[in-house]
């Protein structure tokens, strides 16, 4: 029996790489004409898919057109379904095929000429893929009764080599040996190891011991583990390596090297969507991309509660491969979700169970249909709760019934902005959109504002969304920012330790970049509460310490004392240590407390780099204990 044949040509291709594919179809049975061929990309109309064509016949690049083997070409209509993002393209053939010929789309341009090809041809998707499908669905009579697809496949490889990515610990112990990965990518960030031959990577740093002199091949794989590494002296580090072939140098993060190091900076996302892969369709490789390529640390789910979003069945999933995928030391998993109750008390929330195995709480059920309720029915050891996005007008957060317990930690920025501030107050990243329909900041949930009224919390930063109430944010004029990055200083990379850190508060929120930041007031680090009862002097005396070590030059640090600058610090370098002194008695510069608790101050850190990264440091609060002198001590008079 005939079976029929579908071929692709050529059967692989680069990441974004520009040129005319051709799909020829070889039907088992006679074709009449008018039957109905549709041709379906699978794209999500996504930057990184592939490129959606033109049927214009007019047109002179990027067009779909099909042919058949006597050369009749014929062009196709686009159709576009409900529940799809981008056009089918159907063609009505204008004569038979008999079986056995063969018809053929092209995408693309009919130049022939390679120069031509590559400036008006049609560009494959950015994404590295084995057997990525392409579905051509048959209807013999021409009445819409398709049947299920013909399938072509075209594997897409890593294109030319153009990064190198280094991949180090944040935080490591003099003499204590470590692992790098290093990872060799094209432009798109896909592994590849499309180099000239005789490329060799030289590797290097700071301090460089004249022993080391080692010389690094690109690996069929595309990337390398490099063990044993290890600093003989206390400082900051940046891995160093070197293209000999395009005199390119790349550099690791900034590595803390200290004498001896109690903990570690854990980096990673507790909301956040993959540009690449959706959460709702594929959790598995949404969880190894953000584990394997984006190396990060830890990872919380966080789709919306609505059963509209999230079924009963996607979320058994989700929590299974969570569940499967969290690894001591390795990759820790949180399972979330997010709730958006509306009213201003609540805005949007981030949950984070301590637990595997946990329920999605609806708010169409009566038991979970407000923040109270599911506060009153949960302790603080069951989850966390995230306010988030907390100054986007209509899903602001105004902090009026805020419970630390619960709530230790807030999104202090997303890809969607910032909520540290107004923007008239110096928000670096205010939300914003071009167009008047879209949503602006709202000044009862600025962050600074909660913190000036003594609540009392950690700053984490968020992803990418572009589900549930930030559905259309993504096609629409709303600025966007780049995906943001938590750093949790913890024991060790357990659930157990990251979730006690996060209630501690030590951890700290960056746009994106792997920045090192330290903030200690008389020794105690972010997140800390100090009082005049136990040290007496702070009433007197601040003493600030702290450093910096950035990805990039440093433009502006900015120590902001109760809201306001307090010290502006400035280098030229990537990396900075400071050593200062708030000398005002504490009774002269302190914030009344709204509630019955006492007078206080609040410090925290924002770090600007020159490529326009920023981070923000989880606050340190002093309180004024009760029966502390409310005036500066009066100077005695000197002897005449």
């Amino acid at each position: 029996m005939r079976r029929s044949l579908c071929i692709a040509q050529p059967h692989f291709c680069l990441a974004g790489e520009v040129s005319t594919w051709s799909f020829s179809y070889s039907p088992s049975a006679d074709l009449p004409k008018g039957a109905k061929l549709k041709f379906d990309l699978l794209s999500k109309g996504r930057p990184i898919d592939w490129e959606i064509p033109g049927a214009d016949p007019k047109r002179k690049k990027n067009l779909i057109w099909g042919c058949s083997s006597k050369g009749k070409v014929v062009y196709p209509t686009e159709v576009l379904l409900e529940a799809t993002y981008a056009p089918s393209f159907e063609f009505t053939l204008p004569y038979p095929i008999a079986a056995g010929d063969s018809f053929t789309i092209f995408l693309g341009t009919n130049e022939k000429k390679k120069e031509e090809m590559k400036k008006n041809g049609n560009r494959s998707q950015t994404v590295v893929q084995r057997r990525k499908p392409f579905h051509l669905y048959i209807d013999p009579t021409g009445k819409g009764g398709y049947r299920d697809p013909e399938v072509f496949t075209v594997d897409i490889r890593g294109n030319l080599l153009k990064n190198i990515r280094i991949i180090a610990p944040s935080l490591v112990s003099r003499n204590k040996r470590f692992d790098v990965i290093v990872r060799f990518e094209d432009e798109c960030g896909n592994l590849t190891n499309h180099a000239p031959p005789e490329t060799l990577i030289e590797l290097s740093y700071e301090h460089l011991r004249e022993n080391l002199s080692w010389k690094l091949f690109v690996p069929e794989t595309g990337f390398l583990s490099l063990p044993n590494l290890y600093f003989n002296e206390s400082g900051i580090y940046k891995i160093q390596l070197f293209n000999p072939t395009t005199k390119e140098k790349f550099f690791s993060s900034p590595i803390l090297c200290t004498p001896e190091a109690e903990k570690g900076i854990y980096w990673g996302l507790l909301h956040g969507e993959s540009e690449r892969f959706d959460s709702y369709d594929n959790i598995e490789s949404c969880l190894r991309h953000f584990r394997d390529e984006k190396a990060l640390h830890f990872f919380a789910s966080s789709p919306f509660e609505e059963s509209e979003e999230t079924s009963n069945e996607d979320w058994k999933l989700i929590g299974n491969q969570i569940a499967e995928f969290n690894e001591d030391l390795r990759f820790t998993t949180f399972l979330g979700f997010q709730f958006f109750e509306g009213e201003p008390s609540c805005g949007l929330r981030q949950f984070i169970y301590c637990k595997d195995s946990k329920p999605l709480l609806r708010k169409k059920d009566l038991k979970s249909n407000s923040l109270k309720k599911i506060y009153k029915s949960h302790t603080p050891k069951d989850f966390l709760s995230i306010p988030s996005f907390t100054m986007a007008r209509g899903l602001f957060c105004n902090f009026q019934e805020f419970e630390p317990d619960f709530e230790p930690v807030v999104e202090i920025y997303n890809a969607w902005g910032c909520s540290e501030c107004t923007k008239k107050e110096g928000n670096l990243f205010p939300i914003h959109s071009e167009n008047k329909k879209g949503v602006f900041e709202a000044e009862e949930g600025s962050v600074r504002r909660a913190l000036d009224h003594n609540k009392r919390f950690g700053f984490v930063a968020g992803g990418l969304d572009d589900r549930g109430t930030f559905t259309g944010y993504y096609e629409s004029d709303q600025v966007q920012y780049t995906p943001g990055l938590t750093a949790i200083i913890a024991i060790e990379q357990t659930r157990d330790a990251l979730l006690l850190a996060l209630q501690k508060r030590s951890c700290y929120a960056t746009t994106g970049e792997r920045m090192i930041l330290g903030f200690f007031i008389a020794g105690a680090q972010m997140g800390s509460e100090l009082s005049t009862s136990s040290k007496p002097g702070l009433a007197f005396n601040r003493h600030l310490t702290g450093y910096i070590a950035g990805s990039a030059p440093l433009k502006e640090v900015i120590l902001f004392r109760n809201g306001k600058p307090f010290q502006t610090l400035s280098s030229k370098e990537s990396h900075l240590e400071f050593a200062l002194d708030d000398s005002e008695h504490i009774s002269s510069c302190a914030l009344s407390s709204p509630d019955d608790r006492p007078p206080f101050l609040y410090y925290y850190l924002r770090v600007l780099q020159s490529d326009g990264h920023a981070a923000w440091s989880s606050p340190i609060w002093v309180d004024l204990a009760e029966g502390e002198a409310l005036s500066l001590p009066k100077k005695k008079k000197k002897n005449a």
